[in-house]
């Protein structure tokens, strides 16, 4: 049997999610209800959906390399840690930006660097179809993070 303390607890509690819900509900119909929000969503959501790709293709050509590094191919050990540290960048701003955080152009900026140079690392291999698919991936994220930074600096403005 719920007291009267519980009870009032759980009144609070469902009060207090019911507010923070139709804070959020507003917050989102405000951006949307004009032009600007929408194509500032719209980049954000590319970008977070793109870095998400490129994590996903980094952390695959990261395995890739490991096999070449282990088979004794040592060139594919500047590639293996590109990779890696490129994929952790990748998925720290889609994070962001699918949340549409107050950092995600500060990672974005980070992340387009990380991947510009991921990109040319493995381009260095163009005969090797995994690798040309990551840097393939990567030009794309770095693409998508460049085009998303303006929103980022309409929003804050």
């Amino acid at each position: 049997m719920i007291g009267r303390r519980e009870f009032g607890i759980l009144g609070v509690s469902a009060l207090a999610t019911t507010a923070f819900g139709s804070a959020v509900r507003a917050a989102d119909d405000e951006s949307q209800g004009s032009e600007a929000g929408h194509a500032h969503d719209a980049a954000m959501d590319a970008c977070a959906e793109a870095c998400s790709r490129c994590q996903r293709a980094c952390d695959s050509c990261a395995t890739h390399c490991a096999s070449l590094v282990k088979a004794g191919k040592e060139d594919h050990a500047v590639t293996l840690a590109t990779c890696l540290d490129c994929a952790d960048y990748c998925a720290a701003a889609s994070r962001l930006t699918a949340r549409k955080g107050p950092f995600a152009g500060l990672i974005c900026e980070s992340c387009a660097v990380a991947c510009d140079r991921c990109a040319q690392e493995c381009e260095k291999f163009p005969m090797d179809k995994h690798m040309a698919a990551c840097a393939e991936e990567c030009r794309k994220c770095e693409k998508a993070c460049k085009s998303m930074l303006p929103h980022v600096a309409h929003a804050a403005g």
